[in-house]
């Protein structure tokens, strides 16, 4: 698969862009684990003009991230212009449109998904964005605005006539948000869309090894984006890999590996954010790296209470299951 210029494997496997989760620490553990592509949290195009400090923190990464894109999002052609500019100075290897956030907060500001209603916006915008800049431009989209308005394979034509290199479609509608099933089959159909050629990436339920194989093998589609699957278990892009290479299923981490692994985040936080702000930023994570492990919760507290990145690595370490009383208990 290629996007512009950037070659990536056969079937490749994406970590997606998530609010408050996928900060550069969080893809660089993904990345050791077999991530092929990493993306920013969407950041506002209106931040990003402002020079807001979280939005310019949100751009900074690290060289090993790479293949790595800044995700932008907004409502108005001019700051999507202006923030695609500056995005593109910060050097990643393209830059990503968020046409699908579901989020009503969004939503209403004429962002995300809300383009999914008004397509003449959605070009816009994406011409503005793609004009603005010499990197790749890639699109992240979902089927439609509800059920009765799924024009994706319009939308995707429309943004490859623009000049956008790459479309990764959750395979849900708006009005759906994270509810229901995810419907692969759209992705079969914009496979076999005549005078389609960008590649597309499916997104949306691809939570297992097998699933992975499911969606490559029955829709055609170039590549797959992981998302809620990867928090706390990054390790899903390297068994998913290996699954679909040889057939093999990898074991799960071994306790010891997830607390180090944890460990290592932790670290890359404090080194990435500063102690006090990179102890806060891991808090959200470690009840997904515990998550059934004996006495798991037990150590989540313990972890919550500290605030000493060596404290809490000390904690993880060396943590036996059999240290606790049971949760039951």
């Amino acid at each position: 698969m290629q996007i512009g210029s950037i070659k990536l494997p056969e079937k490749p496997v994406l970590l997606a862009p998530m609010e408050d989760v996928s900060d550069s620490p969080f893809r660089q553990i993904c990345k050791k684990l077999g991530a092929d592509v990493v993306y920013t949290e969407f950041i506002s195009s209106e931040a990003i003009i402002r020079e807001s400090d979280q939005s310019l923190d949100k751009m900074r990464f690290e060289e090993m991230e790479r293949p790595f894109g800044i995700q932008i999002f907004g409502g108005r052609e001019e700051a999507m212009e202006g923030a695609a500019k500056i995005a593109e100075s910060n050097n990643p290897d393209f830059i990503d449109i968020n046409f699908g956030c579901p989020v009503y907060k969004i939503v209403k500001k004429n962002a995300g998904s809300a383009c999914l209603r008004d397509l003449g916006l959605m070009e816009r915008m994406t011409q503005k964005v793609v004009e603005a800049t010499k990197l790749p431009v890639t699109v992240k989209t979902r089927l439609g605005w509800d059920e009765n308005s799924i024009r994706i394979q319009e939308v995707a034509l429309m943004l490859q006539s623009l000049g956008v290199q790459a479309l990764t479609v959750h395979c849900r509608t708006r009005a759906q948000g994270y509810k229901g099933t995810a419907d692969w089959e759209y992705l079969k159909l914009l496979k076999n869309t005549p005078g389609l050629h960008i590649p597309i990436i499916g997104n949306g339920d691809i939570t297992t090894p097998e699933e992975a194989k499911y969606v490559f093998d029955h829709t055609g589609t170039d590549g797959i984006m992981i998302g809620r699957a990867a928090i706390g278990n990054p390790w899903i892009f390297r068994q998913m890999k290996m699954y679909l290479e040889t057939g093999e299923m990898l074991p799960e981490p071994s306790l010891m590996e997830r607390m180090e692994v944890c460990a290592d985040q932790l670290r890359a936080s404090v080194a990435h954010h500063g102690e006090k702000y990179g102890v806060i930023m891991m808090k959200k994570h470690y009840g997904n790296y515990l998550k059934g492990i004996r006495n798991g919760k037990h150590l989540r507290v313990e972890l919550m209470s500290l605030n000493n990145p060596d404290d809490i690595c000390e904690a993880l370490l060396n943590f036996d299951e059999s240290k606790y009383y049971p949760v039951s208990a």
